[in-house]
């Protein structure tokens, strides 16, 4: 903490330009650490809510928009990608709303989360809801925790805190291959790809 309190002295408001910006990008302990920051007073509680929320909910709708506009010419070189893009969409279909609250969670996830939303059928209404939703939900958790729990989130990261979010990674991915399974179990009809005249 005390590296991070160094860094806040030193440049100020760009520490809430870094913190938005890598929430943009990717889940991880820096909100953690600013919700601490902002229980020790270095940091304003509300401006780390909101730009932990803007960044989270910003970074999602840009993911969801670039698969929605490019998601089908890339899927479209492979053919192979056929039937697991109908599939994938069947899930996304029946569990979307679930997967939009989990997928923030496990390590590595949250970067490239919202694309399959995108690459499905959900109505970007509907998935800018859910993103505000879940947004709002993981804002308030990590915030949170590191506000009432600062100095123990502090040990365990030193610890290897990461152990948890891998197992919570390995739970999501055992339960994305169930429901694939289960989905495969349904006859799904793949589109078929017309050749170019040559």
């Amino acid at each position: 903490m005390d590296g991070i309190s160094e860094l806040i002295r030193e440049y100020g408001l760009w520490i809430y330009v870094l913190l938005f910006v890598y929430c943009m990008l990717k889940s991880g302990s820096l909100p953690l650490f600013a919700g601490y920051a902002a229980q020790t007073q270095i940091l304003d509680l509300h401006i780390v809510l909101v730009a932990t929320f803007a960044g989270g909910y910003l970074g999602d709708e840009v993911r969801f928009f670039i698969a929605r506009r490019f998601g089908d010419a890339w899927l479209n070189r492979w053919q192979f990608a056929q039937r697991a893009s109908v599939v994938a969409r069947a899930l996304l279909a029946k569990y979307g709303w679930a997967y939009i609250f989990l997928y923030r969670y496990p390590k590595g996830m949250r970067t490239i989360g919202a694309l399959p939303v995108g690459l499905g059928s959900m109505s970007w209404g509907r998935f800018t809801i859910l993103n505000a939703g879940s947004a709002m939900i993981w804002t308030a958790c990590l915030v949170s925790v590191g506000f009432v729990f600062g100095a123990q989130v502090e040990k365990a990261v030193e610890t290897g805190w990461g152990f948890a979010s891998i197992a919570f990674l390995v739970a999501l991915v055992v339960l994305t291959v169930f429901a694939w399974w289960r989905m495969n179990q349904i006859a799904v009809p793949v589109p078929k790809v017309e050749e170019q005249p040559t």
